[in-house]
């Protein structure tokens, strides 16, 4: 965290609301494990996206311990509005890795959809939508410790069979303070289901914050679509900015000038090898063929790639 970090002190915390309040629909990139980190956020923010989170981070983790909050945690003075995104269950601890966080970033976010095994057991991500109260409490207590007023807190669901507890989890989180909510249109089973937009819709109607709408949307076109089918204020995409980064800029597939300014931006920051690799991977995914993903696959160091895309794409 360190050495990226400093400089941003000096910089002026933007406010997320502001986004919200410009009349055009929010274009977000979600909180991937493993991808969604500063050099891939600054290869979106040259193509559209208007607000990024970071991958979600333990805050037990994060208020504990140093080395955590240095490999878990990087920014630089471009990479606003920024939204941090963490797991937590007990409200004081996400208060305390808040005011850690609070003057690198624009606001934070409470992770209450990860559907996986070990957060659920651990008592964070999706098994949150069963205890409103606490995530009521939790976004009380970041609200009144932080100090600014432009310090945005919000939360990240997904959606009960019965959408009545949805709602009224959503509107116990609006009473609290929530600056919005991002609701991803699955339950906690579904997995590859069709997204339920309809109950987003319901969830929009009921509320007067910011509803962002989140789940299987790949082009700026699912995102108009999306926009329309739910009325959302923003679109939250998570693997269709993965497979083509220039997405919200209106491309259909990535272009190579985007994978030119990813391996620019990667090489850069210092990018380990596997992350590097595996987002040209999944950008180069539509443009290439079976048998050059063959070969393309299987490089297994940096100086491989750069001759591979030299050679065959003139990158």
């Amino acid at each position: 965290m360190s050495g990226d970090i400093r400089e941003t002190k000096e910089c002026q915390v933007k406010d997320p609301m502001d986004l919200f309040h410009s009349g055009q629909v929010v274009k977000i990139c979600a909180p991937m494990v493993r991808y969604s980190k500063l050099a891939f956020r600054t290869l979106v923010r040259k193509y559209n996206c208007d607000l990024c989170y970071t991958p979600m981070i333990v805050a037990a983790d994060f208020v504990r311990s140093a080395k955590a909050r240095d490999s878990e945690f990087t920014t630089n003075k471009g990479d606003h509005p920024l939204i941090v995104q963490f797991a937590a269950k007990e409200a004081q601890v996400l208060c305390d890795a808040a005011r850690i966080i609070c003057p690198f970033a624009d606001g934070i976010d409470l992770n209450c959809g990860c559907p996986q095994r070990w957060a659920i057991s651990e008592g964070y991500g999706a098994c949150l939508i069963n205890k409103p109260e606490l995530v009521k409490d939790m976004v009380r207590h970041v609200r009144s410790q932080i100090d600014n007023p432009k310090f945005s807190v919000s939360i990240k669901i997904r959606i009960h069979e019965d959408l009545k507890r949805t709602v009224d989890l959503c509107q116990k989180a609006e009473a609290a303070g929530v600056s919005w909510i991002t609701v991803h249109g699955r339950s906690i089973e579904e997995r590859h289901q069709p997204v339920h937009y309809d109950a987003i819709k319901i969830i929009k109607q009921s509320m007067s914050i910011p509803i962002v709408a989140n789940g299987d949307i790949k082009t700026l076109k699912d995102a108009e679509n999306v926009h329309h089918l739910t009325e959302a204020d923003g679109i939250m995409v998570a693997r269709g900015l993965l497979a083509n980064p220039a997405m919200f800029a209106g491309y259909e597939e990535t272009p190579f000038q985007c994978i030119q300014d990813w391996v620019d931006i990667a090489l850069e920051h210092g990018t380990p090898f596997t992350c590097f690799h595996h987002h040209l991977m999944y950008m180069m995914e539509r443009i290439t063929s079976k048998q050059e993903k063959k070969v393309f696959n299987v490089l297994s160091s940096t100086s491989a790639v750069l001759d591979y895309l030299n050679d065959h794409y003139g990158v």
